[in-house]
């Protein structure tokens, strides 16, 4: 029987060990707490978990020694950016999981930019990097409506949008500008690993979704489109966090839309391959939004997403081990996937306090009527939760994500508003318009508008170029084509 090691211990590595032990493989883990629902996929296979920092290279690659696995496959993006991928490869391992150099896609947002613009790759959008907040507040003034980001990825925080007003409003802007500023500064301040800098780009409007895939080092294997919610509250309000719930797949995304997202992955692994010289070999996924201008590239993840790898790893009708493999050795070329004709919807649970006051979000009691789960055919996946012997206890951040699938998109959201009432516990949260027929029709006609913006620009050649300047700088002219 072969052996998989599963690194992390979030929501989605529960998923990737729940759907790997349908491979039949014996499924080993090593996180730094012990997930509950993967500590049962671990036993009822006959592996083992190891806790221990998976962000230490060598913590990983002892722990693989240890029980020499056929597979590694590595869940979240902090281990790669560590280069624990790269240890693991070096000493033999089977790895599924980006390089370091191709991880660089996700952890630095400018040097992601810089790609897409060196290489002509479809859905770029304008920027500029600024490491003295000043002169970064002089642009923002003069470009209208901005995104402001830090330049490291910082755990799915730190984006700020101001968007442009009236002359009689330019104050109140500014102030807000600065306020951004301060908030993207902020986030950066664990990080020391880059220095502390802002990327500034023009800001969008349109309809969010996720496109996962596998990567072999030439092609890529796309997973149906995601819906992510990354806002804590509904109506999309209130602070950015690590996304509260998913849906999945989206009937107003078109074929050819997930086509252009599915085409920008591939020109992005041929790019890294020439820039950096590694073959990009594990999961790459676009956060994409439907804009004016088409299918918009708003940043790259270098693994797969979490609320989105429960959706994808549900709907995967075929052998979660086989395509890892092949993806890890280069073997996805013409490869054929099936996947289940159902719909999807994911609520994350989370304390009461996340994401802004962990402390608060953390020890929090809560149950779980498996009764419930049981009789609606729901998921349970675990994620910043520990068991004890009265329940579950949450670490801070969110406690678990519950899955419901079916054959419509409401018999799937009804479902899911069922299993959800089966968390119970002293100051829980979640949101219940993910999914509803209402949030559908109001993404459906979203992307309906912004999809006749941009076929009527299409069509008579009109958005090829920009010209932006700022007050003592250069007028540069930014070139679409």
């Amino acid at each position: 029987m072969e052996k998989v090691l599963v690194v992390g211990d979030g929501a989605r590595e529960h998923a990737l060990a729940w759907s790997l032990s349908k491979s039949g493989v014996r499924v080993y883990a090593m996180g730094k707490h012990v997930n509950p629902g993967i500590k049962d996929v671990v036993k009822r296979t006959g592996g083992d978990y190891r806790l221990g920092d998976y962000l230490d290279p060598a913590q990983a690659v002892k722990t693989a020694e240890e029980i020499s696995p056929d597979l590694v496959v590595i869940g979240p993006e902090e281990p790669l950016f560590r280069g624990v991928s790269d240890r693991l490869i070096e000493r033999g391992f089977l790895t599924l999981g980006a390089p370091f150099k191709g991880a660089l896609i996700e952890m630095r947002k400018d040097i992601a930019r810089n790609i897409m613009w060196k290489y002509k790759i479809p859905g770029r959008l304008a920027f500029a990097v600024f490491k003295d907040l000043n002169e970064a507040l002089s642009y923002i003034k003069a470009m209208g409506s901005v995104a402001i980001k830090p330049i490291r990825q910082a755990g799915g925080k730190g984006v700020r949008v101001v968007y442009s007003s009236g002359q009689y409003l330019e104050e109140a802007r500014e102030q807000l500008a600065r306020s951004r500023l301060a908030d993207v500064v902020d986030a950066l301040a664990n990080y020391r690993d880059v220095e502390s800098g802002v990327l500034v780009e023009e800001a969008v409007w349109g309809v969010e979704y996720t496109v996962q895939a596998l990567a072999d080092g030439s092609s890529v294997l796309p997973f149906p489109v995601v819906q992510d919610n990354p806002h804590a509250f509904e109506l999309g309000l209130g602070p950015e966090c690590g996304g509260m719930g998913t849906v999945a797949p989206l009937d107003y995304v078109t074929e050819e839309e997930q086509a252009e997202a599915a085409e920008i992955l591939k020109r992005t692994i041929e790019a890294v391959k020439l820039e950096f010289g590694v073959e990009y070999r594990g999961v790459i996924s676009a956060q994409m939004m439907l804009t004016a201008y088409g299918p918009t590239l708003i940043e790259f993840y270098s693994r797969f997403g979490d609320p989105e790898a429960l959706n994808v790893m549900y709907l995967l009708d075929d052998d979660a081990y086989e395509l890892f493999t092949r993806a890890a050795s280069g073997r996805l070329g013409g490869l054929k996937v099936g996947f289940r004709g159902e719909y999807t919807v994911v609520k994350a649970i989370a304390p009461l306090g996340y994401p802004v006051d962990r402390a608060m979000a953390r020890g929090r009691r809560f149950t779980i009527d498996w009764d419930i789960v049981q009789r609606e055919g729901c998921y349970v996946f675990f994620g910043s939760a520990v068991e004890d012997s009265a329940g579950y206890v949450t670490l801070g951040s969110r406690a678990v994500e519950v899955l419901a699938a079916g054959r419509t998109p409401s018999e799937a959201y009804e479902r899911a508003e069922r299993c959800a009432t089966a968390v119970r516990g002293d100051g829980l949260f979640y949101r219940r318009d993910i999914g509803s027929a209402e949030y559908l029709r109001s993404m459906r006609d979203r992307a309906e508008k912004v999809r006749a913006v941009y076929k009527w620009r299409r069509e008579r050649g009109l958005g090829g170029k920009r010209i932006d300047w700022a007050p003592g700088a250069k007028i540069s002219v930014v070139d679409y084509a």
